[in-house]
């Protein structure tokens, strides 16, 4: 009889360990699948940074190799410039080759002939360091010019559609194309919150910039308008240029004696006004930023050469 009940003890022994290993096992399993859960969470959020990351760092890349090909064709466009003038120097020091020959073919040469051969040799000389002057001189507006360029995309690619601002570099000049829809409340000249914040952008690179001057125009679709106090399209670009201009003034300090306010009315489109598209391509301000014109005069003026 005891040793039924022994066996009886251990059997319910057996029982209950059997028991409670299964409930600790059920439980390290809910514990796994939580777990198991979490990483799956964390796995997703994961793969959601990569991918925006990767989104942004694409887009940054193509506009770098956009920035890259532009410098470039800039720099196949002053290699051309520079043949150009080396060519027009080395026809220079052949024509003045050809009169040193002349003249030592000649036996006799009167005191006046000498003293006007000095005089050509010097002229050339003096040419040949204007052209060099030139050379230098437009390299170093082209170079400003694309660092102007590409310093005005990068402080103005935040928040900004491409569609509403255009940058290019055209000869001597930047030019910054902005949308009427983005500057102001529409059929006016107000500006709105956002061309605020677009023009202040600006303005801190022509603070950069004491040497040029600022032009903004205002251009028009050819719709006749039909607001209070603006008698015709004339009149609406010519006051959302002075608008722009006075902004860039008062607000953010640019020196008035830079600015220029001019207005285009409907004139020198970019597209056909019969379509809506077209329309609001013509319907914009344009900001060129250029050397000042007494810098050009100067750089013209024979008796300004080095020495």
């Amino acid at each position: 009889m005891i040793k039924y009940n022994w066996v009886l003890l251990i059997a319910v022994m057996s029982f209950s360990t059997a028991c409670v290993s299964k409930k600790k096992f059920m439980d390290m399993q809910t514990q796994m699948e939580g777990k198991l859960s979490t990483a799956d969470a964390i796995l997703v959020d994961c793969r959601e940074d990569f991918t925006s990351f990767k989104a942004t760092n694409d887009k940054e890349k193509e506009e770098l190799k956009r920035n890259l090909s532009q410098a470039q064709n800039n720099g196949v466009l002053l290699e051309q410039q520079n043949q150009n003038l080396k060519d027009q120097i080395a026809d220079l020091k052949s024509q003045r080759d050809k009169q040193l020959t002349q003249v030592g073919d000649l036996t006799v040469l009167s005191k006046s002939a000498n003293d006007n051969i000095k005089q050509t040799l010097s002229q050339l000389e003096k040419k040949d360091k204007y052209i060099q002057l030139l050379q230098a001189a437009r390299s170093k507006a082209d170079s400003i010019n694309l660092a102007l360029a590409v310093n005005l995309k990068s402080v103005l690619k935040d928040g900004i559609e491409d569609k509403d601002v255009e940058i290019k570099v055209d000869k001597t000049v930047v030019f910054i194309n902005l949308s009427d829809k983005m500057l102001y409340q529409s059929g006016s000249a107000n500006l709105t919150p956002r061309a605020k914040e677009v023009l202040g952008k600006i303005a801190q690179i022509i603070a950069t910039r004491p040497d040029l001057e600022v032009m903004v125009e205002g251009y028009t679709d050819n719709v006749p308008i039909k607001t209070t106090g603006i008698e015709d399209n004339w009149d609406l670009s010519v006051k959302r240029a002075t608008s722009v201009v006075r902004m860039l003034q008062k607000t953010y300090n640019v020196d008035p004696n830079k600015l220029i306010a001019a207005g285009r009315g409907e004139y020198n489109t970019l597209a056909s006004n019969s379509t809506a598209e077209g329309r609001a391509m013509n319907r914009r301000t344009r900001i060129i930023i250029m050397p000042k014109l007494n810098q050009f005069y100067d750089l013209l003026n024979p008796t300004a050469l080095p020495q």
